[in-house]
């Protein structure tokens, strides 16, 4: 018989509040022990037969992930590797860039990532020295395999509010990108130019005079970003602003989703 946190706290643990379990209520140590696997012999009180019959019921349903808190990043991971299970290696050269090679005798892709290169398998997608990347940004790389889009840029910029379907993530734009970006560098164009240079940024203020800071990246082959930084005292009127603009095409490369932990992980790197 499954052991629910209500089982067990009525049933099996001492209902005392002891705290000797690190928890401050038997409640949430049996919460702890349903969802995230917490050992029960954590509680002292537990005789040594009471201890091992539990163990055997939750080790059940623990393999049948029943109450088991849920690992959203995992989720979304077995979700994203799902959706490009079609892609072949093979053909992703032509579509999104990089280069083939072979790699324990199966096709693998070399692909500029921000200021390195990945590589990806049919199993996998790893740093070029083999470390494993996070598991959202390997959402995000087998999302963009996913999309199916081959299109190269048009060199036509496009705020993210011009793009379709964006309204609700404007004000993230703002809170999570273009607000640090400010807080951080305000003052301090030099920094930006030096960080963004170091990331591989290529420097367009003659293209954008207007602008203090005009730099291009190319996180990946085909999706460029152009951020745009104007400086400003807040004493005089004028704040400073900062603007990403996207080439044209990226909605064939990237959804909007993805769209957002791009901004995110360029504001992110940025400002390290």
């Amino acid at each position: 018989m499954a052991l629910s946190v209500v089982d067990l706290y009525r049933d099996i643990l001492p209902k005392t509040n002891c705290k000797d379990c690190g928890f401050s209520t038997c409640m949430a140590f049996a919460s702890m022990v349903v969802s995230e696997k917490l050992p029960i012999k954590n509680c002292p009180y537990l005789t040594l037969e009471v201890i091992e019959a539990c163990e055997k019921e939750l080790a059940e349903q623990y393999a049948a992930g029943k109450w088991l808190k849920r690992d959203m990043k995992e989720d979304a991971l077995k979700w994203a590797k799902e959706k490009s299970a079609s892609m072949k290696i093979e053909d992703l050269p032509d579509r999104i860039g990089g280069r083939l090679f072979e790699k324990d005798g199966k096709p693998a892709l070399e692909l500029p990532y921000f200021n390195e290169h990945i590589i990806i398998t049919p199993d996998r997608i790893m740093h070029q020295d083999g470390s494993a990347m996070t598991r959202y940004e390997q959402v995000f790389i087998y999302i963009h395999m996913a999309q199916g889009g081959s299109a190269l840029p048009s060199g036509k910029w496009r705020n993210l509010v011009e793009i379709p379907n964006t309204v609700s993530k404007i004000i993230s734009m703002v809170e999570h990108v273009e607000k640090p970006l400010i807080e951080k560098f305000q003052g301090n164009t030099d920094g930006l130019k030096k960080r963004a240079i170091e990331l591989g940024g290529i420097d367009k203020h003659d293209e954008y005079p207007t602008s203090d800071v005009a730099m291009l990246f190319t996180p990946l082959p085909r999706v460029p970003v152009m951020m745009m930084f104007w400086d400003g005292e807040e004493a005089d009127g004028f704040g400073a602003e900062a603007k990403l603009s996207f080439d044209d095409t990226i909605t064939q490369h990237l959804d909007i989703e993805s769209i957002m932990f791009l901004s995110e992980r360029l504001r992110e790197l940025l400002c390290e």
